[in-house]
C-alpha cells in the first residue's frame, strides 16, 4: 500500500471541505493578556488580541501564579524527576491535591498531566475498559432513565457527564441526574473542566454553585483553563482515588507534573477561592459582548454560560472569516468545524475574559459586522 498517498489524500479532503486546521503561531505577552504576537508563515510579526483562549480569567499571567512558579523552579528545578511512584512526588503535588480535595468538599484528589488524561485514566480504570457503554441523548433525563431502566439492575453503573459543555455552552441538569443515579444505584462522574474556577463561591464549579458537590461520586477538573496552568485531576473519596492511583496505567507510568506547574496551580486555586473579582468582571464582559452581538444582528447561541458560540453554519466561510479577522483585524478566534461540532453548525467559539477592554469588544464586533455583510450571512432578528 502507498501509505504516503493515503495520508495526502485524506489531508486533501480536509482542504476541500474547508476543515484543514492551521495552528496560529503565537507568543503570549506576559502581563498583557489577552494580547499576543503572531508569527505568520513568512516569519513576520503581528500584534493580535486572542478571543478563543481557555485561560478564561487570565490567571496564566496573574502575578501570584507566575511568582509561585518562579519560586518553585528556584527551589526544585525544572522537572519532577520521575513518575509519582518513583521519586516524582514533590511536596507541591501533595499541597495541590489537598487544595483540590478542599475545593470540591471531597476526602481526596489525584493529579494527572491533563484533563483528557484524567478522564481516560479514571473512567477507563473504574469501568475496566471493557464494560458496556451506553450513550444517552444530550441532557435528556427521559432517555437517561429509559437506559437505566433497561440495564441489568445487578450491574454496577456510572453516569458520566459534563457541567458546562464546551461548544454550545449549555449546562447539564446535575440535580436531576443525581436523582436518577440514586434511584438506580449508579455512581456519578461530573466533568467540570469548563466550570472550575468560573462558578461557585470559591470556584468549585457548577456543582458548588448549586450545592450539589456532596452528591457526586467523582468530580473531574482541569488546571489548564480557568486556573491558567496545566494538568487534570479527580476529586472523590479516599478509597476511590487510591484505587485509581494504584491501578490506572495512565497515572502509574506517566512522569509527574513539574513542581513549578503544581505550585502555580496551588497559587491560582487559593486566590480564586478567596477572590470574586475575576468572576464578577468576567460575567460582566460576557453580558456586554452578547449585547453588542445582538445589536449588530450577529447570531450566537443564547446559553447560560461564559462560552459565546457565533454561528456561521458553513465550514469554508467560517475559516475564511477567521482568516480575515486574524490577517486584517488582528483578531484571533479559531474556527470550530466538524467533527468537533455537527456539519452546518460551524462557528467561531468566542471566550471573553475580564481583561478584554471595551475597545477590544467594540473592535471585535465591528469586524464581525463588516464580514457578515461581505459573506452575505443571515442576521439574527432582535
Amino acid at each position: 500500500m502507498d501509505f504516503e498517498s493515503f495520508f495526502k489524500g485524506e489531508l486533501d479532503g480536509l482542504h476541500q471541505e474547508g476543515r484543514y486546521r492551521v495552528f496560529a503561531d503565537l507568543e503570549r505577552q506576559s502581563g498583557q493578556f489577552p494580547k499576543a504576537t503572531r508569527y505568520n508563515s513568512a516569519g513576520e510579526k503581528q500584534d493580535v488580541t486572542v478571543w478563543c483562549s481557555n485561560d478564561y480569567l487570565g490567571m496564566g499571567q496573574h502575578p501570584k501564579v507566575t511568582e509561585a512558579m518562579k519560586l518553585a523552579i528556584d527551589q526544585c528545578g525544572a522537572g519532577a524527576g520521575g513518575t509519582r511512584n518513583i521519586s516524582g512526588t514533590n511536596h507541591y503535588h501533595v499541597l495541590l491535591e489537598r487544595e483540590l480535595a478542599d475545593l470540591h468538599g471531597k476526602e481526596s484528589a489525584l493529579l494527572f498531566t491533563s484533563g483528557y488524561v484524567s478522564n481516560w485514566a479514571a473512567l477507563g480504570t473504574l469501568c475496566y475498559s471493557k464494560c458496556e457503554r451506553v450513550i444517552f441523548k444530550h441532557n435528556s433525563l427521559t432517555d437517561l432513565e429509559a437506559k437505566l431502566q433497561a440495564a441489568d439492575p445487578r450491574a454496577p453503573k456510572i453516569i458520566a457527564f459534563e457541567s458546562v459543555y464546551s461548544m454550545d455552552g449549555d449546562i447539564a441538569p446535575i440535580k436531576e441526574i443525581c436523582d436518577l443515579a440514586d434511584k438506580y444505584g449508579a455512581m456519578t462522574y461530573l466533568d467540570e473542566v469548563h466550570a472550575v474556577g468560573m462558578y461557585g463561591a470559591r470556584g468549585g464549579g457548577i456543582a458548588e454553585r448549586e450545592g450539589l458537590m456532596h452528591r457526586l461520586t467523582v468530580i473531574e477538573g482541569t488546571l489548564g483553563k480557568a486556573f491558567g496552568v496545566m494538568g487534570g485531576y479527580i476529586a472523590a473519596s479516599t478509597a476511590l482515588c487510591d484505587f485509581i492511583r494504584s491501578f490506572a496505567s495512565g497515572f502509574i507510568f506517566t512522569t509527574a507534573l513539574p513542581p513549578a506547574l503544581a505550585a502555580g496551580a496551588v497559587a491560582s486555586i487559593r486566590h480564586l477561592k478567596e477572590s470574586q473579582v475575576e468572576r464578577f468582571a468576567h460575567q460582566e464582559r460576557v453580558r456586554r459582548l452578547r449585547n453588542l452581538l445582538d445589536k449588530n444582528g450577529i447570531p450566537h447561541l443564547n446559553n447560560p454560560s461564559h462560552i459565546v458560540p457565533v454561528i456561521v453554519g458553513d465550514a469554508s466561510k467560517c475559516k475564511w472569516i477567521s482568516d480575515l479577522l486574524l490577517d486584517n483585524c488582528g483578531v484571533y478566534v479559531q474556527p470550530i468545524n466538524y467533527p468537533t461540532v455537527p456539519k452546518k453548525t460551524e462557528r467561531l467559539r468566542i471566550t471573553p475574559t475580564p481583561l478584554h477592554s471595551d475597545a477590544d469588544l467594540d473592535h471585535l464586533v465591528g469586524a464581525l459586522h463588516q464580514l457578515w455583510s461581505r459573506c452575505a450571512l443571515a442576521r439574527a432578528v432582535a
